[in-house]
């Protein structure tokens, strides 16, 4: 499949750059994937227009405040006479630093800005020294990779994640064309955000208040969660002429062993499983392939922690999922193709076609769509 078949015009002033004053009340289209047919409806809707049956899975994951600024550490020798030391460590210019995935407690993929100027072996500080002459958070370039991506090993004195919540800022994606503030702190992130180590908002999830997940619950409808650590792969441009060679990121997800008993149950009984989410369906069909690979019978997919390699897209059959609430997604993207290969790419064109003329609002403050039979 050609990447140009999943193209559609999308004017810039259709992108959100900010939240609405209250998380319901976006606008909700309504996308029947076996007619192609839609209706226009708003979010607070969802737990009426639901059947009543549906197992609905949430990423419960939280957004760290992933990108940091900081100075490189460079070292140069002082003129002879000035200091008998001979060496002296000097801050040069910033540097912008995005945390993309982690590798091990210590270590992180990051992208690095700008990237040219970092050489392995070279130090980055961020904060301001305190009394002692000690930064609170350090990092060492361990290792260069392509696009800007750089291996870094970080050591704090009060702790990584502590200096990282001091220091570091919400990652809003690139398509936001501004600066983050302090209320993108609690917009940013799910109300049922609370493990996990996101650098990107399972965004379908950000339109949820309590009162909706109660009005949720008063239906009788089961609710399961899972856990998948978005990372800035979710907005990497596919460079492939098809679709299909196209190299996808890795993510890692942790499905308990209560969620998997839901859907094997939900399956048994022929009841929907509604993802809400593009990376719960991520995370869930991945599961399933590694089963469906193995051939063990008798089982959807195992419980417990894995790495999502899974790339979805059209002609591609789901083996979870059928239903989806999703943001509206770029186009030529991973994430388009992979709500097409759910609902079929007619279907999602047309849908967003009408979406665009109908001026809602895209990506992640935007509107969303909810995708059923």
């Amino acid at each position: 499949m050609n990447l140009d078949e999943l193209n559609f015009d999308l004017p810039p002033e259709r992108i959100a750059q900010r939240p609405l004053a209250t998380r319901d009340a976006s606008r909700m289209l309504l996308l029947d994937k076996t007619t192609g047919a839609w209706q226009d409806r708003q979010f607070r809707e969802f737990p009426e227009l639901l059947r009543g049956d549906e197992l609905i899975i949430l990423n419960n994951v939280r957004v760290l405040p992933a990108r940091l600024f900081g100075r490189r550490v460079g070292i140069h020798a002082e003129p002879p006479g000035i200091d008998n030391s001979g060496r002296h460590e000097h801050l040069q210019s910033p540097i912008e630093v995005l945390l993309v995935r982690q590798l091990t407690p210590d270590t992180w993929e990051t992208l690095v800005r700008p990237g040219r100027k970092i050489s392995i072996g070279e130090k980055i500080i961020f904060g301001e020294p305190g009394r002692d002459g000690e930064t609170e958070l350090e990092a060492v370039t361990e290792s260069r990779g392509e696009y800007g991506l750089r291996t870094l090993r970080f050591t704090s004195k009060t702790g990584f994640h502590e200096a990282l919540s001091r220091l570091g800022h919400i990652p809003l994606p690139p398509y936001i064309q501004r600066a983050d503030e302090p209320a993108d702190r609690e917009r940013y992130q799910t109300i049922y955000a609370k493990q996990g180590s996101a650098v990107a908002a399972p965004t379908a999830g950000l339109h949820f208040t309590p009162e909706i997940v109660e009005r949720i619950r008063t239906r009788k409808v089961e609710i399961a969660e899972i856990t998948l650590d978005v990372g800035l792969g979710t907005f990497a441009p596919v460079r492939t002429e098809r679709l299909e060679d196209h190299k996808i990121h890795i993510e890692s997800y942790d499905i308990p062993a209560a969620t998997a008993q839901a859907i094997t149950r939900a399956q048994n009984e022929k009841r929907p499983v509604l993802a809400i989410g593009t990376t719960v369906v991520r995370a869930l069909e991945d599961a399933a392939e590694k089963v469906a690979a193995g051939a063990n019978g008798g089982t959807t997919l195992n419980p417990g922690k894995s790495e999502a390699t899974i790339f979805l897209y059209p002609g591609k059959p789901l083996r979870v999922v059928n239903q989806l609430l999703t943001n509206f997604h770029l186009p030529q993207s991973s994430l388009l193709a992979l709500v097409a290969a759910l609902a079929g790419r007619e279907n999602i064109l047309r849908a967003y076609r009408h979406a665009v003329a109908g001026e809602y609002r895209f990506y992640s403050y935007g509107d969303c769509m909810l995708i059923r039979s």
